[in-house]
């Protein structure tokens, strides 16, 4: 097993007032050559967005992007007529494609936090499309929970890559444990809440940890912890 951690004080940050972002890849001003993505994960960002900020009207093309709502709502208009409010707990994607064009502001009265994820696509210019699903805290408990893969389905969002992001919510005492394909697969781990080891290696609060050449991650929670998982191609 080989694996890469980043500490929470390591990660990069932009803050512009209404922006709080902390990068934990290469993004934007902050430009690592160690820290250049993760396989076919590209960008993680986790962002604070004050009440009344918020993104303006741009645009994307190629790119799997991912929003994981941790706390607050924020809106979401898009140029293929999607209007639509995402809250805590709430995922939404959006396959670029060809192309296409977005805006997103924090319309409540507290601060907003998500997580920012965006994963090369498997094919190029495909038709755009964007989805949202929600996934209560409540009912993941002690279990992993599968919030987006590349397969069609009702119970999760699905994009253009051989991908899947999963959703840890478990107690103190708990593991989890994650199967996956040591030969193209690698895995980023990120804690959002708690203190956690992943295969050996301990992580506290919004530390990560990105593991290849293994087949089997195991997660054990030195207390009440939440955490995301994502597994994606080393390489087209």
């Amino acid at each position: 097993m080989n694996h890469r951690i980043t500490r929470a004080a390591e990660r990069g940050l932009k803050d512009i007032g209404w922006l709080q972002s902390n990068f934990s890849l290469s993004f934007s001003s902050y430009q690592n050559p160690e820290r250049a993505g993760f396989g076919l994960l590209r960008v993680f960002n986790d962002d604070f967005v004050q009440a009344g900020g918020g993104f303006g009207l741009h645009a994307h093309a190629n790119m799997e992007i991912i929003s994981v709502m941790l706390a607050g709502r924020m809106n979401h208009i898009d140029s293929m007529g999607y209007r639509e409010e995402v809250t805590t707990d709430s995922v939404q994607i959006m396959s670029a494609g060809s192309g296409l064009r977005h805006e997103e502001h924090n319309i409540g009265n507290d601060e907003v936090n998500f997580l920012q994820i965006w994963i090369e696509p498997k094919l190029q210019n495909v038709t755009p499309r964007y989805q949202k699903r929600s996934f209560p805290a409540e009912k993941r408990k002690n279990q992993l929970t599968t919030i987006v893969s590349n397969e069609e389905g009702t119970a999760h969002c699905w994009i253009n890559q051989n991908a899947r992001l999963s959703l840890g919510y478990f107690e103190a005492g708990q593991t989890a444990t994650y199967a996956l394909n040591p030969l193209n697969k690698c895995v980023f781990v990120f804690v959002m809440e708690g203190r956690v080891v992943v295969n050996g290696q301990a992580l506290e609060k919004r530390d990560s940890i990105g593991l290849w050449e293994t087949d089997l991650v195991t997660v054990e929670c030195s207390q009440e912890s939440r955490f995301l998982l994502i597994e994606v191609p080393i390489n087209h």
